[in-house]
Formats: C-alpha cells, sequence, structure tokens
C-alpha cells in the first residue's frame, strides 16, 4: 500500500446462526457508543488509513461477506498515534483521573 503511515485490520467473522451483519453492527455500534475514539461509520462507507492520519482515532464498519453466515469488519489507525504514543497518553490520563482526549486533539504530524 502507498502510506507511510497507518494499519488496516480486516477481519472475517463467522456468526451464530440467526445473527445478521446488520446485527453485528448495532452491537458494536452499542458497545462503542460511549468511546471518544472509536467510531462505526454509516452505511457502506469503507474507513481508509487516511482519514485517520495523525489521530487517535480507529475508524471500522461492517460489511456482508459473500460466504452466507460470516460478516467482515474493517477497522483502522495511525499506528503512530493509536498504536503507541497516543494509546499510552490515553491510558495515562484514564489512570490520573483526567480528561480521556486530553492532549490528544491536535498532535503534531511527521511524516
Amino acid at each position: 500500500m502507498p502510506m507511510s503511515r497507518g494499519m488496516q485490520s480486516t477481519i472475517y467473522v463467522e456468526m451464530a446462526p440467526g445473527v445478521t451483519t446488520q446485527d453485528l453492527k448495532d452491537h458494536l455500534v452499542n458497545y462503542y457508543e460511549h468511546e471518544k475514539f472509536v467510531v462505526l461509520l454509516k452505511n457502506k462507507e469503507a474507513p481508509y488509513t487516511r482519514h485517520v492520519t495523525g489521530s487517535n482515532y480507529c475508524l471500522m464498519n461492517v460489511f456482508p461477506d459473500r460466504i452466507h453466515g460470516r460478516a467482515i469488519i474493517v477497522s483502522v489507525i495511525d499506528n503512530l498515534v493509536k498504536g503507541a504514543s497516543g494509546q499510552a497518553l490515553q491510558n495515562l490520563n484514564l489512570m490520573m483521573g483526567l480528561p480521556e482526549n486530553l492532549g490528544l486533539s491536535s498532535l503534531p504530524l511527521f511524516p
């Protein structure tokens, strides 16, 4: 991939009988509803690493697989922020009782 930073995960999920892709997405939306840095995208919008460059966000979405009973979850992070330093700062904020997003809204960016 032509990019200098970022990580994309493509996760294949075999769902329980009777569970639909929409059920899985609804569950994830409810689970991450109050998380400041996790965003479930709307409809069929695909997450791209360029959308999270320099941020502490994780974008994700759920898609139906061509194989019945399976779904595909695609997520992206900036591995130099969310994957390392940003995650450390977020954890420190939580441990010290500070606002979770303190210091994470505008970070210097290189490259």
